[in-house]
């Protein structure tokens, strides 16, 4: 006999062998919710009547419609589906439910695990999305420090623009190079390794760790180059990891605790990487508005003025309680975006749409 399965986005049903998985992770299902499941999958595009359920699944057991319910909930929060923006399980209310992601019944002969080659496709990918969204957190950034610095008098006029754009520009490309770093480890740890909270949070952490590391080497290295000094001890190795593993973790959660939903994951990654953007400056490290502070002291001839955003929370200069607040800030917007990024990815991953003949 031959094996039964369906795939929809990121999912694949294996009836033959009762099992549930995404992204080759299984997914506790009970008998019972998986032939449901099996059931509204086989029946792609149609309406499913509740009589049916009943009588397939609950194989004319007298339940009440509460148990159909609670099924229905089960699987839609299990698939991270929402029932007023369904993507996989609609509601046709009074009547069942319908089945409405496109389904794919793969070959037979098509091998159900990819090869290492055809992982890098992917990777590349999530790599190409995770800047992207760092790139926005970079800009809107930019744009809060850039507005803050032309504010003081020396950034009046026509140079208060130039002030914006250099802040922006930094930032934005700081930013950028910490994405891609820590989306490329993520990736690639999830995808050579067992997909788990484990991948995700080592991936984030050697990505942010080696992009630090770089970005720190050639900053000193460009800034003793060109005017024979170095602002010191910048943003490196030591902040990257730290965020990257923040990065990892929420990334993770946002996939198995807030199941793909854009706000949840928007506020998990937010708290995360935000308290450990807070956490950096009390273990000595710098978030990009300390290494900019102290690129400020490093040359005051400059027109930089950073310590100006003391201003903001009582205090005479770049100290302690601002440090730790624009850390946070950081933080918070950086993981945020960059997880937003990342969930919108996998909510709008290319469907395949199948003849209907193949669903028969």
């Amino acid at each position: 006999m031959s094996a039964e399965s369906f795939v929809f986005e990121r999912y694949r049903l294996d009836v033959t062998n009762r099992l549930l998985t995404r992204d080759d992770e299984t997914i506790d299902l009970s008998p019972r919710y998986l032939d449901a499941l099996t059931l509204l999958v086989r029946e792609q595009g149609n309406l499913v009547p509740k009589t049916r359920f009943l009588d397939e699944v609950w194989k004319g057991v007298p339940v009440t419609d509460e148990a159909l319910t609670q099924a229905i909930r089960t699987l839609r929060r299990q698939l991270g589906d929402d029932a007023s923006t369904p993507r996989f399980i609609e509601t046709v209310p009074k009547h069942g439910y319908r089945f409405i992601a496109p389904v794919t019944r793969p070959s037979d002969r098509r091998p159900t695990t990819k090869t290492r080659s055809d992982h890098w496709p992917d990777i590349i990918d999530l790599t190409r999305t995770g800047t992207i969204g760092a790139g926005i957190a970079g800009i809107i950034g930019g744009l809060i420090y850039g507005l803050a610095e032309a504010s003081n008098p020396l950034g009046s006029g026509s140079g208060a623009i130039s002030v914006l754009l250099v802040f922006m520009c930094i930032t934005t490309i700081v930013a950028s190079l910490g994405g891609a770093g820590v989306t490329f480890g993520m990736a690639t740890a999830q995808r050579f390794l067992t997909p788990s909270a484990v991948a995700s949070i080592l991936g984030g952490t050697l990505g942010g760790l080696l992009v630090g590391a770089l970005v720190k080497l050639i900053g000193v290295d460009a800034f003793n180059l060109l005017v024979g000094q170095s602002p010191g001890d910048v943003t490196g190795a030591f902040e990257g990891a730290l965020l990257g593993a923040a990065i990892g973790l929420s990334a993770w959660a946002s996939r198995v605790i807030a199941t793909d939903s854009i706000r949840k994951s928007a506020l998990i990654a937010a708290a995360i990487t935000g308290l450990t953007g807070m956490l950096i400056p009390l273990l000595g490290g710098r978030m990009l508005g300390g290494s900019l502070e102290l690129l400020a002291e490093s040359f005051p001839n400059s027109r930089l003025q950073f310590g100006q955003m003391g201003r903001l929370f009582g205090e005479d200069g770049f100290g302690p309680i601002t440090e730790l607040a624009t850390g946070g800030l950081e933080g918070a917007l950086f993981g945020s975006c960059l997880v937003i990024a990342l969930t919108l990815h996998a909510r709008r991953r290319p469907k395949q749409a199948v003849p209907a003949e193949d669903l028969r």
